[in-house]
């Protein structure tokens, strides 16, 4: 063969390899390319299945519960989030300074300061008035504010009248000492010394009047009790008219401080209560009471009610005299610190009032922000009384709260009325007999009892509890045997109740969805119709699908419980869910 011919038939070999390899490439890169467009769509972003408002771009982990993220592709809407969440991004987070605490129980610190007044106490005041005419001839005790002592001279008294009686009594004592005469004469001397009593004279005083000289015709005044003398009324040489008052003496060992406490501080206060006063004529000195009256009379000019501590008050010797520390109506401070018992408790900063509604902000991670409608109780000094709305555990917004509300107002502007309106409840009287409502307490019940088996991973316990619903339906169909709006919804309760015994946690919850579903519409109804059963909670988990076969995406169950536990998954994520609202 030719050297030229073997040449060329070379050439097209190569050629026609050459080109069978580029049209083999070309139809597998055909085929790549279009595979791809057929069997591959575009990812929008990764979402949190639990906590929908965690986003990236990339795969990863939920910041929250550390689940893996699911992709969004171009054409799905993704899982829906709440629409009133508030959302900020890092950055925004620190320049707004937003700082949170949690909920919990704590007692109730309250520390009330008052103003008021130090007085005597009324029950230890004595007035000394003259029993009978006569004349003051010596004064011992000649000015207001000298502290006595009981059986201590203040003044002496001649009254011709009050001598003509001593001296009858002494005879009458000398005649008692005859033998033959001591039965009358008995009678007789001690009418003379209850007549004596009656003209001011004490017992010692009446005994010892047998050895009173003769030529003594006065008659000592005695104080009748230790204190401080407050009035004096007599000069020595003036004559006095029988009920004029001469002396005034008031016990000032125990005194009161009185405040006036308003309706408001009404709630914290109670009898017993420790209290600590302070006055600026005894600069540096506690005197600690305890509350004994609270005035239940309150005054209609200030809306206030008298509250009296009462105040031991120590003598002291100052400057060689003594003197009682605390004085008469000098002003006063106290301080009551009151501790109730522990609380559900929020603090003060994390407390807003727009349109006199108090809302709080929840931080639900991530950067996600709720608000939450509350109902308060009592304020304390740095928190607030929880009584519904929120749970222990919860972390709510304290510093940075009003910014994030300001945002929040401009999200819901083009929405929803604001979250911050009241909710109001549209149930105002039970429309259920007593019968009813505790059929339905006790059917709850149960349905509670077989959720919180699933929860525990207790197959066992699940069984027992299914089967007490063969028990429990009966009385909760009689009850409404005559109301025919319930009929359907008991129907469909009815209708799955009975379940059979469960090889398996998988086929327990298989056969639990339809029965929980059912229950949870029976519930929604319920709260519209009674009040009472607004505590009973529903949940809702977005991941049920994997959990049994054919199952839905999400599904909801009931609780009396306000901490989740979710029936699903068991421990294996025992609080994926969240609490759905009424």
């Amino acid at each position: 063969m030719k050297p030229q011919l073997i040449l060329a038939m070379f050439l097209v070999a190569a050629l026609a390899g050459a080109g069978g390899w580029w049209a083999a490439r070309r139809g597998a890169d055909s085929h790549a390319i279009t595979g791809q467009t057929n069997d591959a769509r575009k990812v929008l972003r990764y979402q949190s299945p639990m906590h929908p408002w965690i986003k990236a771009e990339k795969p990863g982990k939920c910041t929250i519960c550390g689940m893996d993220l699911v992709p969004v592709f171009e054409g799905e809407s993704g899982i829906s989030d709440d629409g009133r969440l508030i959302m900020l991004s890092t950055n925004s987070i620190t320049v707004l300074n937003v700082e949170t605490a949690e909920i919990k129980r704590q007692p109730l610190r309250r520390t009330l300061r008052v103003a008021g007044t130090i007085d005597d106490d009324d029950s230890r005041h004595r007035i000394l008035s003259a029993y009978l005419d006569g004349r003051i001839d010596e004064l011992f005790v000649n000015h207001v504010g000298a502290e006595v002592t009981a059986g201590q001279p203040l003044a002496t008294l001649y009254s011709p009248m009050l001598l003509t009686a001593e001296r009858e009594y002494v005879a009458l004592v000398q005649q008692k000492q005859v033998a033959a005469l001591q039965g009358e004469q008995g009678r007789m001397t001690d009418a003379a010394a209850q007549r004596l009593l009656r003209l001011g004279l004490t017992r010692e005083q009446i005994v010892s009047l047998p050895d009173k000289a003769e030529s003594d015709r006065h008659t000592r005044i005695l104080a009748p009790i230790n204190g401080t003398v407050v009035l004096r009324n007599v000069y020595a040489g003036q004559y006095v008219k029988e009920g004029d008052k001469l002396f005034e003496i008031a016990d000032f060992s125990k005194m009161w401080f009185q405040f006036d406490a308003y309706e408001r501080d009404l709630a914290w206060l109670q009898t017993g209560q420790s209290i600590d006063v302070t006055t600026p004529s005894a600069p540096g000195k506690v005197f600690t009471g305890k509350i004994a009256f609270i005035d239940p009379n309150l005054s209609d000019q200030s809306r206030s009610a008298k509250v009296r501590v009462e105040l031991d008050n120590p003598l002291i010797d100052r400057d060689g005299q003594k003197r009682r520390e605390l004085l008469h109506k000098i002003y006063a401070e106290g301080i009551v610190t009151m501790m109730p018992p522990e609380l559900l408790t929020v603090p003060r900063s994390a407390v807003l009032s727009p349109a006199g509604q108090p809302i709080v902000y929840l931080d639900k991670g991530g950067g996600a922000f709720e608000p939450r409608s509350v109902k308060l109780g009592r304020a304390g000094d740095d928190a607030w009384e929880v009584l519904d709305g929120l749970a222990e555990g919860e972390r709510v917004v304290t510093s940075g709260n009003m910014l994030i509300d300001a945002q929040a107002q401009l999200n819901q502007s083009s929405r929803s009325p604001s979250v911050s309106q009241p909710v109001t409840n549209t149930v105002t009287v039970s429309n259920l007999t007593p019968a009813q409502t505790k059929a339905l307490q006790e059917f709850l019940a149960i349905a509670d009892a077989v959720t919180q088996a699933l929860a525990a991973d207790d197959l066992n316990r699940f069984n027992d509890q299914a089967a007490r619903l063969h028990g429990g339906l009966p009385p909760l169909l009689t009850a409404f045997d005559t109301g025919k709006e319930w009929h359907p919804l008991l129907s469909k309760v009815e209708a799955v109740a009975h379940f059979g015994k469960a090889v398996d946690l998988m086929n327990a919850r298989k056969a639990f969805h339809p029965f929980s579903s059912a229950v949870v519409d029976l519930v929604r109804h319920l709260r519209t119709q009674d009040k009472s059963f607004g505590e009973v909670r529903i949940f809702q988990c977005p991941m049920v699908k994997e959990v049994f076969p054919g199952a839905p995406k999400s599904a909801q169950w009931l609780q009396l419980d306000a901490k989740i536990r979710n029936p699903y998954f068991g421990a294996a994520m025992i609080d994926c869910g969240a609490e759905v609202k009424p």
